[in-house]
């Protein structure tokens, strides 16, 4: 199984002492100090789980060009016009349409670009730590945003994280070109991911539905005059 790198800390913490004391409890015989071990190693393998990195069909197999990805796994909190109030920086010419996907703590936590195309914007926003899936948190929780535009078309996609979450991972910049469904961060424990897209984009889940990261259509872009846009 594939583990984030920036997951090694947490899971290799705890495991450390977790062997020691099974090693400590087997040469001593010592119950309590293997009773001990248990608890660190399955701190230990949660880590792993949480900070796993599975593969995706966009991997391997490039999505439509109209196509827009899910950035996470996780289950779709909103799914039509913007969210009034919610938003704190202006929405792209022509409105927004928003997909907000809630990440619990057993999701897979990497995320995805949603589209493809260039940073033309990425910033990073301190703030408090209030539960993910309440709306208030898209304008008050530490969060990054960045923008993204192919020709025409751009998507908005914000990283936003939870009451447990205290650290956003974004290995992107501006002016890095990035493909729809590649690897562009994480954020460690429960958070959200909202996109933001233009009025013409259709949307292709509903609120409450659970999407993968990579995998799921979130929406589709009209199709482009001549074709395909690659």
């Amino acid at each position: 199984m594939r583990i984030d790198r920036a997951g090694w800390p947490f899971i290799t913490v705890p495991l450390a002492p977790a062997a020691a004391l099974a090693v400590l409890g087997r040469l001593t015989g010592r119950r309590a100090a293997r009773a001990a071990a248990w608890p660190l190693a399955g701190l230990s393998a949660y880590m792993a789980l949480f900070f796993r990195d599975p593969q995706r069909r966009c991997d391997t197999t490039p999505p439509g060009p109209d196509d827009v990805l899910s950035p996470a796994d996780g289950m779709v909190m909103v799914a039509g016009p913007a969210q009034e109030g919610v938003a704190p920086e202006p929405a792209p010419p022509g409105g927004w349409q928003q997909v907000s996907i809630f990440l619990s703590v057993v999701d897979v936590h990497v995320n995805r670009s949603p589209y493809r195309g260039t940073v033309t914007s990425s910033s990073y926003t301190p703030g408090s730590f209030l539960a993910a899936y309440r709306a208030e948190s898209a304008h008050q929780n530490e969060r990054s945003e960045i923008w993204l535009a192919d020709g025409d078309r751009t998507v908005v996609f914000r990283q936003l994280v939870g009451v447990l979450a205290r650290r956003i991972v974004t290995r992107t910049s501006e002016g890095a070109r990035l493909a729809a469904g590649e690897r562009m961060g994480l954020m460690k424990f429960g958070s959200r991911m909202d996109v933001f897209l233009p009025a013409d984009a259709e949307l292709a889940v509903t609120k409450g539905e659970r999407v993968r990261g990579g995998e799921t259509v979130i929406a589709r872009f009209p199709r482009a005059a001549g074709g395909d846009r690659r």
